[in-house]
């Protein structure tokens, strides 16, 4: 297995300068495109009503995502809580919007990624970390000097700073980004996003020139570097999937891995919402995966949908569809 990015820059001190830059960044705190400018290490907050230490909802092993990310171990996961963003559909919004969890220090933060790693994970999976990238990397500089070496998965909304991107160029070795919408209009509707589409795109583009559009792989099919990009499947055609696509596809790369996901189920807002407030039809995903077939993507992980909301935890990834080279599965 070949060592984490990181490693090379906690050697050198780099590292080490780039978790400072973040930190006192959070005097006029700019982590993601809302630019808040809050001055977080006073105690004040922006959009994700967050300060500057980390609050961890959960850790755990994981092994419902992707395959090349759960492996045969587990995912390393680790959810932050808080958001800049305000979907009315939030499947974990008990931990995005209400903010249940525990605030951290950085060393008990190094602390989590270390005890992941001894439980045999195959990486550390940062669930909603953007507001938290400069927590994370002090965090890294101590994980790292007492042996973390596992590669660590930056699992995001997509609504990125290229700016905070650039600090993670060389730290991060795996994007789990999400794209979710074509047109900024549904974008601020549905998930309180400005200027979403300009965001996402930007940040999907300097998230490949890290890591480039190809998955590498272990031997045993574990992803050691690249990026995968996550689409959830709305009703009514809300997530404009076609497009995304397309888009993918046309302006990045038809190498990139995207994950088409099907387990959309109202939730928060979303329960008596006139568009959101029931599951996708059986239609309405085949569209979806035809238009994965005609985008010309050749390489994805495509959820199979359930029956039953109750199962979308333990939902396996196993499609195959003919027209695509692709290994097909789901979350």
């Amino acid at each position: 297995m070949s060592e984490p990015s990181y490693l090379a820059l906690a050697t050198s001190g780099e590292l080490e300068r780039r978790a400072r830059e973040a930190w006192d960044g959070l005097t006029a705190c700019r982590l993601c495109p809302r630019q808040c400018s809050v001055d977080r290490l006073a105690g004040q907050t922006g959009v994700c009503r967050m300060g500057a230490q980390p609050v961890v909802a959960s850790w755990n092993v994981h092994c419902g995502e992707e395959p090349p990310i759960s492996g045969r171990r587990g995912s390393g996961t680790i959810f932050f809580s808080g958001c800049s963003g305000r979907c009315l559909f939030c499947q974990n919004y008990p931990i995005s919007q209400l903010r249940v969890g525990r605030q951290v220090t950085v060393e008990r933060l190094a602390g989590m990624m270390l005890e992941l790693q001894g439980r045999g994970c195959h990486n550390i999976n940062l669930v909603t970390p953007t507001h938290f990238v400069p927590a994370i990397l002090r965090a890294l500089v101590v994980a790292a000097a007492r042996g973390l070496r596992l590669p660590l998965v930056y699992n995001c909304s997509g609504y990125e700073s290229v700016e905070t991107l650039r600090l993670l160029d060389g730290v991060v070795d795996i994007y789990l980004p999400d794209a979710k919408y074509a047109d900024d209009e549904t974008a601020r509707e549905l998930s309180g996003f400005p200027g979403y589409v300009e965001a996402n795109r930007a940040a999907l583009k300097e998230m490949l020139r890290q890591v480039g559009p190809q998955l590498v792989l272990d031997e045993t099919g574990v992803c050691q570097r690249g990026m995968i990009i996550r689409h959830l499947v709305l009703p009514h055609g809300l997530s404009q999937t076609r497009q995304v696509l397309s888009w993918i596809a046309r302006e990045l790369s038809p190498q990139v891995a995207v994950s088409l996901m099907s387990q959309y189920f109202p939730a928060h807002l979303a329960l008596d919402h006139p568009y959101l407030g029931r599951k996708i039809t059986d239609e309405e995903w085949e569209e979806a995966a035809d238009a994965f077939d005609a985008s010309g993507l050749e390489n994805g992980y495509i959820q199979e949908p359930f029956d039953d909301a109750d199962h979308i935890a333990v939902a396996g990834w196993d499609v195959d569809r003919g027209s695509v080279n692709a290994k097909h599965s789901a979350a």
